[in-house]
């Protein structure tokens, strides 16, 4: 990528060589997310307060493949290994590396992608080479383990379904949750969906306008998954005649253009004591009813990414089968096509569809 609003350009670039503790993985399969397209065309007005990479740079967020060389103090992984590479970047010396929260890092950068703070940058630099191209560098600690059952297109979706499996696990769900998630068909929401149900969450309350999309994620469970459209009513006023109480944890996955009243009807949907994470981005001063959140007790938060143990828990609860990844529908161009895909990519089939870039 030469300029923001510019097409992508194919060219040849040296190949990275590994040292201490990074490897250099050949790359089988990178994700393309709807947001890649908001960022080639819109970042000067959707997210101008974060940094890009210096341009030209190779972008591509998502990434699987195999490893194909190893620093001198890489012990866990070695040449031949199946792997997702995490994105997420951090320094490990800021107090929050130090605290172990890694996310929180005051440098947090996504490699292929972008960074969070002005200091962002350095670590953009250290790995320039995102998942579109033949190979990438990147730090030991950011790999997941791929078991065989898991093909190089499903594992490149692990961004996505990764965000929605931490915003679960700092929700707290389990056997005893009931669940609302808002935008449960798009490419986010049905990973939360797929997630939840794995980790035992009784009762999915699923929110959208695609009637038809509804009655597929619907079939995925229907005995734990009921579904709305927005077409048909405000979605707080269906999640309380539906439960009686509200739902214990909410999930919004609309993202930044969405229409602000779908999280406001979200967080009413909660009952006292709920919790509610965003993971969709929702753009803009929304109004909340302060005094509501605390007389009921509710909490909100954000959950931007997910960590790479969290990454190799997800893979194990695929591989175990308790999270079917053959429901997304692979559609694969090869790396010279890349334009077309991120043009292409607003015709999926709502989440069910699984854009990805083989540059092999």
């Amino acid at each position: 990528m030469h300029g923001v609003g510019e097409p992508m350009v194919l060219e040849n670039v040296a190949k990275p060589t590994a040292y201490g503790s990074d490897v250099v993985v050949r790359v089988e399969a990178c994700n393309i997310v709807p947001n890649l397209a908001n960022i080639l065309v819109n970042w000067t007005t959707w997210f101008p307060q974060n940094p890009l990479p210096g341009l030209p740079a190779i972008f591509g967020l998502d990434p699987a493949g195999v490893v194909e060389e190893v620093g001198a103090d890489v012990h866990g992984f070695q040449p031949g290994d199946r792997v997702y590479v995490n994105p997420g970047r951090h320094c490990g010396d800021c107090p929050a590396c130090r605290r172990g929260e890694h996310i929180d890092c005051e440098s947090y950068a996504f490699a292929g992608y972008f960074g969070f703070t002005a200091s962002s940058t350095k670590l953009l630099d250290r790995y320039p080479y995102g998942g579109l191209a033949e190979y990438l560098l990147a730090p030991a600690y950011s790999l997941v383990r791929l078991p065989e059952s898991i093909s190089f297109a499903h594992g490149a979706r692990f961004g996505y379904l990764g965000t929605g499996y931490s915003a679960l696990r700092k929700a707290a769900v389990g056997a005893d949750t009931t669940l609302l998630i808002n935008g449960v068909s798009g490419t986010l929401g049905l990973g939360v969906a797929l997630f939840a149900l794995a980790m035992g969450v009784p009762r999915i309350y699923g929110t959208g306008r695609n009637k038809a999309l509804l009655d597929r994620v619907r079939a995925l469970a229907p005995d734990r998954i009921e579904t709305h459209s927005t077409l048909d009513g405000p979605v707080d006023a269906w999640v309380r005649s539906r439960t009686g109480r509200g739902v214990d944890v909410y999930i919004d996955a609309l993202g930044p253009g969405a229409p602000h009243e779908g999280l406001i009807q979200g967080i009413a949907s909660l009952r006292r004591g709920g919790r509610a994470v965003n993971i969709g981005a929702t753009a803009g001063m929304v109004p909340f009813d302060v005094h509501h959140i605390m007389d009921q007790q509710l909490s909100f938060r954000g959950s931007i990414w997910f960590t790479a143990g969290e990454g190799q828990q997800m893979a194990q609860l695929a591989d175990s089968g308790l999270v079917d990844l053959s429901v997304f529908e692979n559609v694969v161009f090869p790396l010279e096509k890349v334009n077309d895909a991120i043009s292409g990519v607003e015709n999926r089939n709502g989440g069910f569809s699984n854009f990805v870039i083989s540059p092999r």
